[in-house]
């Protein structure tokens, strides 16, 4: 292959760049607007695994409804008395 060719080949390669660098700008966007649903999300999915998981006692003599229930009411009004008193 010639010096001019691969040149071209290689200034090819980089005609993409201003491409996806829109692209990027305009996904960075979208995910300032997601973020607090996926952290949301994870963070009832942390919920989720320690009232299944780390607690196991509570969850005994079919009480899983009123345990879960109760972890989330607490978990509540703990986030609003930390917020209302800080």
């Amino acid at each position: 292959m010639s010096r001019g060719r691969a040149m071209l080949i290689g200034a090819a390669s980089g005609l993409v760049e201003p491409l996806f660098a829109l692209l990027c700008a305009w996904l960075v966007q979208v995910s300032v607007l997601l973020l607090p649903w996926g952290l949301a999300l994870a963070a009832g999915a942390m919920l989720f695994a320690v009232t299944h998981e780390i607690i196991p006692e509570c969850h005994r003599k079919g009480h899983e409804t009123a345990a879960s229930l109760g972890l989330a009411a607490g978990f509540c009004l703990m986030m609003v008395l930390d917020t209302a008193l800080a």
